[in-house]
């Protein structure tokens, strides 16, 4: 026989003689207990009218105390919860009144910026114009002096044949920057 198996059949053969043992002496000694508090069949309370309306055992009363003091512990946590939940409630109403709130404002600020965009759309496509209609030579002096981009930008607005006659009066090197920037901006746009 295997070592394991005959150490578990040794432990089951102890708990089967510890169980019989403790069985043996409990039938042997509750007659004595039954005769001591002078009790024979619990289960007719006609036989034994005194169990009837015996006083409750003397813990009863700290156990109705402690139960009394948890009662009023959970009552108090209870309400503590009520008042969370309220706080709670009225801090999601707030949020979802900011949340309108900002979402109105964005609203408003998208409008104002769409309102911007298109004042300084009208202002750069009048700016234009103006360029445009002034004598090559003069235009072409002030575009000397602005930033190759923003000239760049301004020439690509333009009508072909007034910004050929704008080009024509500025410096060659001018002309070819203007010239490469306006190229560039459309090199890595897709071509299909």
């Amino acid at each position: 026989m295997p070592p394991q198996r005959r150490k578990t059949g040794t432990i089951s053969v102890i708990v089967v003689l510890f169980l019989a043992s403790g069985l043996l002496r409990l039938a042997e000694i509750a007659p004595a207990i039954a005769e001591e508090i002078g009790v024979g069949d619990m289960s007719d309370p006609q036989a034994h009218p005194q169990m009837a309306n015996a006083a409750p055992p003397p813990d009863m009363p700290a156990l109705l105390s402690a139960i009394q003091t948890r009662e009023s512990q959970l009552a108090e946590r209870e309400a503590y919860i009520d008042r969370r939940m309220q706080t709670l409630a009225v801090a999601e109403q707030r949020v979802r009144e900011q949340i309108t709130a900002l979402t109105e404002a964005e609203t408003r600020l998208a409008a104002t910026l769409a309102l911007a965009d298109n004042a300084t759309e009208a202002d750069v496509a009048r700016l234009t114009e103006v360029y445009q209609r002034m004598k090559p030579a003069e235009a072409a002096s002030i575009f000397e002096t602005m930033d190759i981009q923003f000239a760049a930008g301004f020439f690509s607005r333009m009508r072909p044949e007034a910004s050929a006659a704008i080009m024509a009066q500025l410096p060659a090197e001018l002309a070819y920057s203007v010239s490469v920037v306006m190229a560039g901006r459309n090199a890595n746009a897709p071509r299909e």
